[in-house]
């Protein structure tokens, strides 16, 4: 592997790629999935047959948004987290005109492509919502969202928070607990820990769309930073990490190979066999969740799960 001198400084996606690449073993960050193709690419995937995540949290907010709502103090103001197309927020959002003649969303995210998918869908089904995207990485403090008067109610759902290892969890929260105001809410989804069984296919489905979906990162870094990798030289692999409680997605590369990315000048090496680790997807025990909310400066103050206690929404409050 040879790193050549860079002369312009990089932004934030470059210097991830360069410094995921060149590390030992070698990293990309998940959010790099995130581009419109990789959106549309997870749209699709929750709704396969084997991933049960979206459908077991979609049910329960069926069920209990009236009662999120009412727990969080009857926020006004809705804070969506990772929006993606914010199908499960409707349900908040609907709950909260109940209570509300006045109800503000602000999606927030890094895709574009994502934030205008929730927004068309809000205007057209709920044209009473005052919405304001937010184009933002939300694991940083936010200005924006500390500024905002009311009652605030923020969701992170969709165990996204499982992507994070936990310290970086914690740290994310802890930013987000800084740019909210004491009795504000957040709601959490986290996948809870199950069979291997279950949990497996959830992330290498029979049609092959999470692995377009992970191979996806190779074909954006391909376009952005004009790099030849051959997206055919590279298998999805997923892995359950017992000890640390994750699934794990991985890039496997088929051969020894070169891969050159011109506008970083760096060419990458790869062994038959190495992999690039793409994704962490953590599985919570109710200790864990205890855990993260007491890092990040909230506390407990209910929780709502399915009858097979397979995925669980918690709300927290902001001390």
């Amino acid at each position: 592997m040879s790193v050549k001198p860079l002369v312009l400084p990089l932004d934030g996606n470059a210097r991830e790629v360069l410094h995921g690449l060149t590390s030992r073993p070698k990293k990309l960050p998940p959010k790099l999935f995130y581009d419109a193709a990789g959106s549309a690419l997870f749209e699709q995937i929750t709704e396969l047959p084997e991933y049960y995540l979206t459908a077991t949290e979609q049910a329960i907010f069926e069920r209990y948004a009236p009662d999120m709502v009412r727990a969080s103090g009857g926020a006004s103001t809705i804070i969506e987290l990772g929006a993606g197309t914010a199908k499960k927020t409707m349900l908040i959002l609907r709950a909260a005109l109940k209570l509300h003649r006045a109800v503000t969303f602000i999606p927030v995210d890094l895709s574009s492509y994502a934030l205008e998918v929730a927004q068309h869908r809000v205007r057209s089904e709920l044209p009473q919502v005052a919405v304001h995207p937010l184009v933002q990485d939300y694991t940083q403090q936010s200005p924006a969202l500390a500024h905002l008067s009311g009652r605030k109610l923020v969701l992170y759902i969709g165990s996204s928070i499982g992507n994070f290892e936990p310290m970086a969890a914690s740290a994310l929260l802890r930013h987000l607990r800084s740019s909210l105001n004491s009795g504000d809410s957040l709601l959490l989804g986290t996948d809870m820990r199950k069979p291997v069984e279950v949990l497996l296919p959830a992330y290498d489905d029979a049609a092959g769309v999470t692995a377009q979906f992970n191979l996806n990162v190779l074909a954006r870094i391909n376009r952005e930073f004009d790099a030849d990798f051959d997206l055919d030289a590279f298998s999805h692999c997923v892995i359950w990490n017992e000890r640390d409680s994750r699934i794990e997605m991985h890039l496997e590369s088929r051969t020894s190979q070169l891969v050159n990315i011109d506008a970083l000048d760096l060419s990458v090496a790869f062994a038959e066999g190495e992999t690039i680790h793409t994704e962490n997807s953590y599985k919570f025990t109710p200790s864990m969740i205890e855990a993260l909310a007491e890092n990040g400066g909230f506390s407990i103050e209910q929780s709502w799960s399915d009858e097979r206690s397979w995925f669980s929404v918690t709300l927290l409050h902001a001390e």
